[in-house]
């Protein structure tokens, strides 16, 4: 019996007064299921396995791999596959993934499974560098999952002969030079795997392996001191970086990436306020040098746990949407690997790698701009010590130093950039205010930033603000608006741009008409005599790049490159800027950081000084922050470019600059072309003035008109023409005219293209006949690579056995065998490389025989004379029009057929060769020019035959007055070969039997309606109708409904008295009152409509199409417990009433029943076998559905135990029963009427093992007491018992001693003495009887010695005895619904009369009692003990000489 646990007072305060209540809270308490996930290794390396539940049932396995997916490098264009083999109960369920993409492309991706191998196979069809990934294979069931990688790489070959023997020829010369110094190389072997090295060796052409690797392993170990060591600089002290390979070296700068990486970050450098100078903007951003982007926080070394995930995270200056991630030279992107997220205020950027593994460990690389910073990523596995604390400590990996708080430091940021900005305008706007800021500063067109009047280098142009003191100090203004002068002011001043639209007295002229060039110069500067002296551009100027989070150790060692001026007209410039307020101007930025000198070679030398610069403070307090010279520089160029400075001091005063006209500028400049080519391309520009002559430059170099290049004039239009493009015309177009200059690229580009002829000759339509081959061929041009694809109405075209596309390097050909009619559509190819794509449209018409016209024949015309038939055209012509049909005609009862000849391509024919009262058949058959269709016959056609047609449907009366009745009908279905030429219609007073015309014979109606008006008020009439055809009248139709010709009724009032009288789960009864008749208010009902609603439904839905008359109506179709609402509808012929409904909605349920059990057959003990099925069905009665559940030993049932529920019954079934499901079963029907209740004991069994050892006790002359060990199964079966066999020497068979033993001992009585006795002890169950075990030889067989008769002298003895008990009877108790067997041994001669009793009360009679007496053996078997069973029991033996009694006490165990 189930026990209350010890905590059960704090599960609930309510006490338990019955079973049912305890059943009902124990499964409230343990009711609730729950779920676990256990992440697991598996045996097989690299697989991991995730457990959904805690336990696992016996003989059940979550799924793992037997065998895992090997890495596959493969050939561009064949098949790739992998390979797996799964285990796990229930079987697993194995899919596939990939990092980059779906694999939903079933042409593409196939998984197979080889029932013969139990490998399942996954298939890439034709695989090419789109997929080369990492793929997941994935093995499922409900327990659980196991998940395993691999990847794919495919080498890309090529399909041109001429390729191969160029890679032969470039692999003879990498060997021929030696792989030594081949970066690429080395490159590509430091950054591969293991498994990589053979083939990277075999594309270069290294045959001694072993060498490389000794070689490979000292690369790295000097790339990792260099990482180690600090960050490299070049010789000139400029900062370079290496993508390609995530972290920084010292011979190159940023290199890497592609050109649409070079496009994006000049895109981000100018939406973030960085400022590109004139050559800056040519150039590729991986040869930047001067960023104002850079990184506050860096991203950190991570460690991560193997199948963890790991963030990257950094912070940056200045905002950008996007910045790029790399690993191992490759760009990483957002998928199913990566997750690259960005903060709102696109300062924070992280990288999240999920699921790490050994492949995952390397350098990765934060790109933002030109800057970029790496950090190592560092996968341990599981079975790694050092991955204990990781384990511990967090599911991603992070940084293993000290946490930053990234959005702190970015607020901070932002903060700062904010209050250095309003610094800077606050300095700029005092100084207007006094007056110190002089014309000649310009404000760009396009970004707002302050530009040097005097010389414009774009952003490297810059204005000076003069302090007050007069020394010739001096505060600068970059194209930025910032505050320089001062090597460390600048990097507090890094960020941000300025309006300086209130400051600055006149603004540049924007050059630039499309916006794409800037402009070089805006002003000329006058000189001490009047000339005016125009600044041109300088050559090759750089800057430095400097960080805005910089150690200021290195400050000193930063220095700038000032920007060279050339001399004009024997007069003196400064480096890029002009003075102010007559004061001499000096080049600050040279005095404060260092001297230059000119070597030998003509080349710019540097010496740098450690001398440290004065602080923002004085500049902005207009103090001077370099130490006043007036010295300047000379600056010219040779003829290689070379800059040559000479220093020099000014001779006189200085004079005030006059702000004079432009001169000579563009008005449009130059714009970006893409050529194809082979074809010309062209390059225009527009000056301000016709009188400026030009030079055109491309990379540099001067452009002479030739047979390629023409070179034109027109005006103020300058034009550069390119007659016939060619690969090496790409690149760089500058046009230069009076100092001013604007550049464009023109990117010459070789996309497929078609000649014209071809593709006029490939537009027109090809024709061919059924059966036939189609060829389509069409020549073309482009760069190699080449993709052609077919198409034939929008469908891909692949070769099979009707399809079969050849192609070439310079043209395709697609043929279509045994073409078919249904092949008739667009026929298209397009062609696509990595320069563009073109597609060309053909049709294809394939022609046929047409299909047989289209059916039934309609007869026009049937007289005695003549037969007139008509039919549609076919429906599909075969591409050529009918010209004719062929008609041919059989007699109906004969075998021929007569032909009658062709007609013209009208489907219509006219038969007058008839005789009257025949019938005929008729064959068509459409002639085109490419053959004749199949026929179509036609029906029995009769000549001079009268076919009436048939009866219309019964009219409908519209509407009805005092003086008219309006009337419809439709067309009868059988129109008797004939069309309808009218109709007749009639009409019958109510009563009478008389039909009367309403239309005259003369006038037939045309219309299928007509208005009577020969009618009386207050009459009821019905009306019928018949057709008329060619033949004459049809059959009249059935009469319509009576209708009373009055004018319309009054709507009937609502129905009362609406109720439910009966309900069901599927169906209920409604019952109402008619409305009543008022006159002139509301008329009679004439029927009624019922109307129903669910409740979570607005919309009514009507149950009855047609009225009913009566006041009740049965809805049925409802769902069980669905509430519904409902409502009834009267009308009649003036209208409807307002609908009634029912106050509250009706639950589709009958009447409330308490639960009872119908099969009174149930049994309450089941015996099954151990590994048999247990089933117990319970059939039930109950209203509404009750609420069922089942409980063993008062606890709900496992998940191994299935439950099916339906409406009337409830099963329970075990697939395979054990031991442990032996209990007793329950059920709990419970609904609101009541509850039942119902046990069943299942016991769950098997054959028995035989008893122990056998032991025989010989202590009583003539006895033999048999002990034996108890079978095993003894404490699990408590209804097991023991059968006692002896076999006697004299005999040879085995004869039962004793039955139904529980104990393990028994006395067997009358043995002989003399003879041998042997016995066997059998244990017994339910299920049936074990193996005996043999006891040892008991007595001994006496020696015959010679027969002696001695014959004694008679002597009469009286054997007469009472009756005794031998053995008593014992204490039984058993357990309820067990079988329960009492035995005792009584003597006594003559033999006694044996009477059993319970509780005084004979049982002799008793046939619940199964009673016997055997040799004075005494047994009573009670079948199915129950509490009925429970008292004293007494046995009594009485003869002639006596009574003897025995008793025991029965107890009944729950």
């Amino acid at each position: 019996m189930w026990k209350r646990p010890k905590n059960a007072a704090s599960t609930t305060n309510r006490r338990c007064f019955s079973l049912v209540h305890q059943y009902i809270q124990r499964f409230n308490e343990v009711s609730g299921s729950k779920s676990a996930v256990i992440r697991k290794r598996s045996e097989t390396p690299g697989v991991m396995i995730t457990q959904y539940v805690v336990d696992v049932p016996e003989g059940k396995s979550t799924p793992d791999f037997e065998s895992k997916p090997i890495p596959v490098s493969i050939k561009e264009g064949q098949v790739a596959s992998f390979k797996v083999v799964v285990k796990g109960d229930p079987k697993p369920e194995v899919s596939w993934r990939r990092a980059k993409g779906p694999v939903t492309d079933i042409n593409k991706f196939q998984s197979k499974y080889d029932e013969s191998t139990g490998e399942h196979i996954f298939e890439i069809i034709k695989v090419s560098g789109e997929e080369t990934d990492t793929y997941k294979c994935y093995a499922a069931n409900k327990y659980g999952k196991a998940v395993c990688t691999t990847t794919l790489n495919v080498i890309e070959a090529s399909k041109n002969p001429s390729d191969f023997r160029k890679l032969l020829r470039r692999t003879k010369v990498v060997e021929k030079a030696g792989w030594e110094n081949n970066e690429r190389f080395w490159e590509a072997m430091l950054n591969a795997d293991k498994k990589d090295y053979e083939r990277i060796c075999a594309e270069f052409g290294v045959a001694d392996l072993s060498l490389i690797r000794k070689k490979l392993d000292e690369k790295k170990k000097e790339r990792a001191k260099n990482e180690d060591g600090g960050i490299p600089y070049d010789g000139d002290g400029t900062e370079s970086h290496s993508l390609t390979r995530g972290g920084r070296t010292n011979n190159s700068n940023i290199k890497g990436l592609v050109q649409k990486v070079d496009e994006e970050v000049k895109l981000l450098l100018l939406n973030t306020g960085l400022n590109l100078t004139d050559d800056e903007a040519s150039l590729p951003s991986t040869e930047f040098k001067l960023s104002d982007v850079d990184f506050v926080v860096k991203i950190q070394e991570l460690k991560a746990l193997e199948r963890k995930d790991a963030l990257f995270a950094c912070v940056l200056t200045h905002p950008l949407p996007k910045i790029t991630w790399m690993s191992k030279g490759v760009t990483l992107e957002e998928g199913e690997k990566y997750s690259i997220t960005v903060s709102d205020h696109k300062l924070i950027h992280r990288l999240l790698i999920r699921d790490c593994n050994l492949q995952d460990k390397g350098i990765y690389s934060a790109v933002a701009g030109i800057m970029s910073c790496s950090a190592w990523l560092v996968v341990l596995a599981e079975r790694d010590p050092a991955s204990a604390e990781l384990k511990r400590a967090r599911k991603a990996a992070l940084a293993s130093r000290a946490p930053i708080d990234l959005e702190t430091v970015a607020k901070e940021q932002r903060l700062k950039t904010r209050e250095e900005m309003e610094k800077i305008l606050a300095a700029v706007k005092a100084k207007h205010r006094e007056g110190q800021v002089e014309e000649g500063k310009s404000i760009s067109g396009r970004d707002g930033a302050v530009t040097g009047a005097g010389k414009n280098r774009g952003a490297k142009a810059g204005a000076k603000i003069k302090n007050s003191k007069g020394n010739g100090s001096e505060t600068k203004l970059n194209a930025s608006g910032r505050l320089i002068g001062d090597p460390k002011s600048k990097k507090h001043i890094r960020s941000g741009q300025m309006d300086f639209d209130k400051v600055t007295e006149s603004s540049c002229r924007d050059v630039d008409a499309t916006s794409e060039n800037h402009m070089a110069d805006c002003d000329g500067i006058p000189d001490s005599s009047g000339t005016v002296r125009r600044p041109r551009r300088t050559k090759k100027a750089q800057r430095k790049q400097r960080t805005s989070v910089q150690d200021p150790n290195e400050v000193a060692s930063d220095d700038e490159e000032s920007d060279g001026d050339e001399e004009i007209d024997g007069e003196e410039e400064s480096d890029g800027e002009e003075e102010i307020d007559g004061e001499e101007e000096s080049d600050g930025d040279e005095e404060s950081d260092g001297d230059e000198s000119e070597d030998s070679t003509g080349q710019l030398k540097r010496s740098r000084r450690s001398k440290r610069s004065q602080q923002l403070r004085k500049a902005v307090n207009g103090e001077s922050t370099y130490p006043e010279d007036h010295s300047e520089y000379d600056e010219t160029e040779d003829a290689t470019g070379t800059v040559t400075r000479s220093r020099r001091k000014r001779q006189g005063p200085l004079i005030e600059d006059v702000l004079i006209d432009p001169g000579v500028h563009f008005i449009c400049g130059l714009s970006d072309v893409n050529a194809i080519i082979n074809e010309s391309a062209e390059l225009t520009c527009k000056l301000s003035s016709e009188d400026c002559e030009g030079a055109w430059f491309r990379d540099g170099k001067k452009i002479s008109p030739d047979d390629n290049f023409s070179v034109s004039k027109d005006g103020t239009i300058h034009k550069l023409v390119i007659i016939r493009c060619e690969e090496e015309h790409s690149g760089k177009y500058r046009f230069e005219a009076d100092g001013r200059k604007t550049e464009a690229m023109i990117n010459v580009k070789d996309p497929p293209r078609f000649d014209q002829e071809d593709v006029i000759a490939f537009t027109e339509p090809v024709t061919v006949n059924a059966g036939h081959n189609a060829i389509f061929k069409l020549h073309f041009v482009g760069h190699e690579p080449v993709k052609i694809k077919w198409y034939r109405e929008e469908e891909e075209l692949l070769d099979d056995n009707t399809t079969m596309i050849e192609t070439s390097a310079s043209h395709s050909r697609l043929l279509l065998s045994r073409c078919q009619r249904r092949n008739t559509g667009e026929i298209k190819i397009k062609l696509r490389n990595e320069h563009g794509f073109i597609e060309a449209i053909s049709q294809l018409i394939v022609l046929d025989k047409p299909t047989p016209p289209l059916g039934p024949a309609e007869v026009t015309e049937s007289s005695a004379v003549c037969i007139e038939l008509k039919w549609r055209p076919p429906k599909d012509d075969g591409g050529s029009p009918v010209t004719n049909y062929t008609i041919e005609r059989q007699q109906v009862g004969r075998n021929t057929w007569k032909k009658m000849g062709e007609i013209p391509g009208v489907p219509s024919y006219r038969d007058t060769d008839v005789d009257h009262g025949r019938k005929y058949c008729y064959r068509v058959r459409a002639v085109t020019a490419e053959g004749t269709s199949e026929v179509m016959e036609t029906d029995d056609m009769q000549a001079g035959t009268l076919a009436f047609p048939g009866p219309p449907a019964p009219p409908k009366v519209v509407s009805a007055y005092d003086d008219c009745v309006n009337v419809s009908w439709t067309s009868p279905n059988k129109t008797g070969g004939s069309r309808i030429l009218g109709y007749i219609l009639e009409k019958r007073k109510k009563g009478s039997n008389l039909w009367a015309v309403v239309n005259a014979m003369d006038e037939i109606i045309k219309e299928k309606k007509y208005a009577v008006k020969d009618v009386v008020a207050g009459m009821e009439y019905e009306f019928r109708v018949t057709a008329i055809n060619l033949s004459g009248i049809g059959e009249f139709s059935n009469p319509s409904e009576f209708v009373f010709a009055r004018d319309p009724k009054k709507p009937p009032g609502k129905v009362t008295n609406l109720k439910v009288t009966e309900t069901s789960y599927t169906h209920l009864v409604l019952t109402w009152t008619k409305p009543e008749d008022k006159p002139e208010i509301q008329d009679e009902a004439k029927g009624y409509f019922v109307d129903i609603r669910p409740a979570e439904c607005l919309e009514w839905s009507r149950c009855n199409a047609t009225l009913i008359i009566t006041t009740s109506f049965s809805v049925k179709g409802l769902k069980s417990m669905n509430m519904y609402w409902v409502r009834v509808i009267a009308t009649n012929d003036g209208g409807k009433s307002a609908p009634e409904e029912l106050a509250n909605y009706v639950l589709a349920m009958p009447s409330p029943v308490r639960p009872k059990f119908t099969n009174h057959k149930m049994k309450s003990f089941l015996v099954v076998r151990a590994g048999n099925s247990v089933r117990i069905t319970v059939n039930f009665e109950a209203s509404p559905r009750p609420h069922i559940m089942w409980v063993k030993d008062n606890v709900p049932v496992t998940k191994r135990v299935t439950i099916s529920n339906s409406d009337g019954s409830s099963q329970l079934l075990i697939p395979s029963s054990e031991r442990s499901d032996s209990g007793i079963y329950s059920i709990l029907v419970k609904n609101l009427a009541g509850q039942e209740t119902f046990s069943t004991e299942v016991r769950v069994t098997d054959d028995p093992k035989p008893p122990g050892p056998v032991e025989l006790d010989e202590n009583v002359p003539g006895t033999v007491t048999v002990i034996w060990q108890p079978s095993p199964d003894e404490k699990r079966d408590d209804r097991l018992h023991y059968t006692v066999s002896k076999l006697d020497s004299t005999r040879r068979t085995w004869t039962t001693v004793a039955e139904k033993l529980f104990n393990n001992r028994f006395t067997v009585c009358n043995i002989m003495h003399g003879r041998e006795y042997h016995f066997r002890v059998y244990a017994k169950n339910d299920m049936g009887v074990s193996a005996p075990s043999d006891s040892p030889t008991c007595g001994k067989e006496k020696k015959k010695d010679k027969f002696v008769v001695s014959v004694p002298a008679r002597k009469d003895c009286d054997l007469r005895c009472a009756p005794t008990f031998i053995v008593p009877l014992k204490l039984h108790t058993a357990p309820k619904g067990y079988e329960c067997y009492m035995s005792c041994a009584v003597k006594g001669i003559p033999k006694p009369r044996i009477t059993w009793y319970r509780n005084h009360i004979s049982l002799n009679t008793d046939t619940n009692y199964y009673i016997s007496n055997t040799c004075g053996v005494c047994s009573m078997s009670i079948l199915h003990v129950g509490r009925k069973d429970v008292g004293e029991y007494t046995i009594a033996a009485e003869n002639a000489l006596g009574r003897a009694e025995c008793s025991t006490v029965l107890s009944v165990k729950e």
